[in-house]
């Protein structure tokens, strides 16, 4: 009988043992893929109830805490894992989706949902080298075109977004100093190059093509997904990302103003505030190229394609909409409720990842760019401007904050990532 216990306790610890690495290895792979801190949690506390245990998790972009126990104890494992600094991978975030309910529905063992996850990690991204270089340049000009840059701005940003995805490439390869130096390296760049260009091209707006050239790597959703972690009660990680992301983004207009800066030492240029003048009729194009780019920067798997397009449309017109019968600000309230509402609806019909169609969406919104421009603003010496626009950055981000809480209001959300 004794013989009996002991083997039967040894099997339960076995089974606790492996559920607490899996699920440990689960987070600290899905951090990086690009869900936020409220969705990572929730989805490890599902996964954890459903292998049989307790689990609570706290999740931050530089590590995250994992205490375990068995239903009958009240004693907990604890485990910190450190997680580098994540990026956007929708492809293998639906991959792990996939992965996970093959788990809960018996067709996979731990143990082969283990090897999976490994296996998933090491996937090459599903779009290649030249793919994610077009991805830089169809957010710039798409960038440029939709705030009505003149079409010597949008070919000129788009060479210079090619550029930044070089600077990017280095960045990753060399790695230490230089990879803490990307946000001026690149906005430095841009800028002396943008106000070099002015020189022989008086017509183009400096500021503009050096925005466009770096708007991809501005942290707007960081911000933007801070508040809203700091709004959902997850403090914590909320403020780590909203300082992260002001940080980068003072690295990044510091580039940019000493870029153009450099140039004005030995040439007057023109000042260049954002502004003015395709028709409107080609706006739309350029809308789309921006779209189109935000997929491939994510690493959207194809037969997601046009999920991703549509959360994008449906919420850029509920934006345009509301905007001209109402406000700017309720304008981005009712767009951010319309990705949210739109996401829900597709996660209940595919039991795919949320953050598949909610990120790019989101992103659409976000107000990085507007913070971007009220410091070059402030640097001219239009302070009183330069600050409201500022300041207009985390209110477009309190926007979209209160429209995903309204929408996970109108239609609660199932837990995925």
């Amino acid at each position: 009988m004794i013989y009996t216990d002991l083997t039967r306790r040894k099997d339960d610890d076995s089974a606790y043992n492996e559920a607490c690495h899996f699920v440990i290895k689960l987070g600290t792979a899905v951090h990086g893929y690009g869900p936020s801190a409220a969705r990572l949690e929730s989805y490890l506390n599902r996964v954890t109830d459903i292998l049989g245990y307790n689990g609570v998790f706290r999740s931050t972009p530089s590590e995250i805490t994992f205490a375990f126990s068995k239903r009958d104890q009240r004693w907990q494992r604890t485990h910190i894992a450190p997680v580098p600094v994540g990026g956007y991978n929708m492809a293998k975030l639906a991959y792990v989706g996939e992965l996970v309910e093959e788990l809960v529905s018996g067709k996979r063992s731990i143990v082969e949902a283990s090897d999976r996850l490994d296996e998933i990690d090491a996937m090459p991204s599903p779009w290649g080298v030249l793919t994610y270089a077009l991805s830089f340049v169809l957010v710039g000009v798409g960038f440029a075109g939709s705030i009505q840059g003149n079409l010597w701005d949008i070919v000129i940003s788009g060479i210079l977004s090619l550029a930044v995805y070089i600077i990017v490439v280095i960045s990753d390869k060399v790695g230490g100093r230089f990879a803490d130096a990307l946000p001026f390296v690149s906005a430095y760049f841009a800028g002396i190059c943008a106000a070099g260009i002015k020189i022989f091209l008086p017509e183009i707006n400096h500021t503009l093509v050096t925005l466009s050239a770096i708007v991809i790597l501005i942290p707007g959703f960081m911000v933007s997904a801070g508040i809203i972690e700091i709004v959902e009660n997850h403090v914590v990680a909320g403020s780590a990302r909203l300082v992260g992301g002001l940080v980068y983004l003072i690295k990044q207009f510091t580039g940019a103003w000493l870029g153009i800066a450099s140039v004005e030492i030995i040439w007057a240029l023109e000042d260049g505030a954002i502004g003015s003048s395709n028709s409107g009729n080609e706006t739309w194009i350029y809308i789309a190229f921006l779209f189109l780019g935000l997929c491939f920067a994510y690493q959207t798997l194809l037969r997601d394609f046009i999920w991703v397009l549509i959360s994008c449309a449906f919420s850029y017109a509920a934006v345009i909409i509301s905007s001209n019968l109402l406000s700017g600000d309720l304008g981005t309230l009712f767009g951010a409720t319309a990705a949210g509402i739109f996401a829900n609806l597709w996660v209940r019909g595919t039991g795919r990842p949320t953050s598949i169609v909610l990120i790019p969406a989101i992103t659409v919104l976000v107000s990085g760019s507007i913070g971007f421009r009220g410091l070059m603003v402030a640097a001219v010496g239009q302070t009183d401007q330069g600050g409201d626009q500022f300041m207009q950055m985390f209110i477009v981000a309190l926007a979209i904050s209160a429209g995903l809480l309204v929408s996970n209001t109108i239609l609660r959300p199932k837990i995925t990532l």
